[in-house]
């Protein structure tokens, strides 16, 4: 089995984690074949499954790392989104975490994941650099890279990477500078897109197009509001017939805050296009 390393940075103005944080966490924990690194200056004093490592580290420290790892000085990351932007390079960033693994991996925190194993096989793994979950686009709320030199530094390929590793500003250089819409709302080929910056999915595409490398695209998570999505035991089902590797809660934590969130995640939970709930049992009457 393929050793496979999740590399994650959260940082945010408050002092704690999103009220969605312990969900990710418990789905984690039916993935106990995959470690997950959480890069944050954030302290964390309740349960962390097995395989989830919090590593404290500032932004500052990140800077300095980024920084010294790429060999120039990088923009003071003043903004959570503007981590994205070093997505392309978390492989060489934090190589030292990655050493030993097959692949190396980049989430976000706002995932509730189902049995990742189940839809990204060994098959798929021996015969690809990248794995990305949208079939679209390069998914980069979730994809895992080959841990080899090639793809480490696959980046240094764009003429602008400089460029975006110096800027304040968010580029999107970790998908399409921004332009993934013209992909997802109006069914352009990533080919036929105009972006002001070579960012890093059009260089995975044009070296699979070269035969460089081996990319696997494919539908394997919901987004959005679609509701009718079961939680039980580690696995993601939709509608009650179909299994998804994760759901991406873009829209419902932006709809939804709730009072409270249980101490202990249950295995079994349901998520609607506005909530998260367990159903209640009814007793039998005496």
């Amino acid at each position: 089995m393929h050793k496979i390393a999740v590399l994650i940075c959260w940082h945010s103005p408050y002092s704690y984690f999103p009220w969605y944080f312990k969900y990710f966490l418990h789905s984690c924990s039916f993935n106990s074949s995959i470690d997950f690194f959480i890069f944050s200056d954030i302290e964390y004093r309740s349960y962390l499954p097995n395989n989830v490592i919090i590593i404290k580290k500032s932004r500052q420290e990140l800077k300095t790392l980024a920084s010294k790892k790429l060999g120039f000085t990088v923009a003071d990351i003043e903004s959570p989104r503007k981590i994205c932007d070093f997505i392309p390079a978390y492989g060489l960033i934090f190589e030292e975490y990655i050493k030993g693994y097959d692949f190396w991996g980049n989430s976000d925190l706002d995932i509730i994941y189902g049995n990742l194993r189940e839809f990204i096989t060994d098959d798929i793994l021996n015969d690809n650099h990248v794995i990305s979950v949208r079939h679209d686009f390069l998914s980069s709320f979730f994809v895992l890279y080959k841990n080899i030199a090639d793809i480490n530094t696959l980046f240094k390929r764009s003429k602008d990477y400089k460029a975006v590793f110096t800027t304040k500003e968010f580029l999107g250089f970790d998908e399409l500078n921004h332009q993934r819409w013209q992909i997802t709302r109006i069914g352009k080929d990533w080919s036929e897109i105009k972006t002001d910056i070579e960012s890093f999915m059009q260089l995975i595409k044009k070296a699979q197009q070269a035969n460089e490398i081996k990319a696997h695209f494919d539908f394997m998570a919901l987004e959005g509001k679609p509701g009718k999505i079961k939680f039980e035991d580690g696995s993601l089902i939709y509608n009650s017939k179909y299994e998804v590797a994760l759901y991406h809660l873009t829209w419902l934590k932006r709809i939804y805050q709730p009072k409270r969130v249980p101490e202990i995640i249950p295995n079994v939970y349901y998520i609607s296009p506005t909530k998260m709930y367990t159903k209640k049992i009814n007793k039998a009457p005496l």
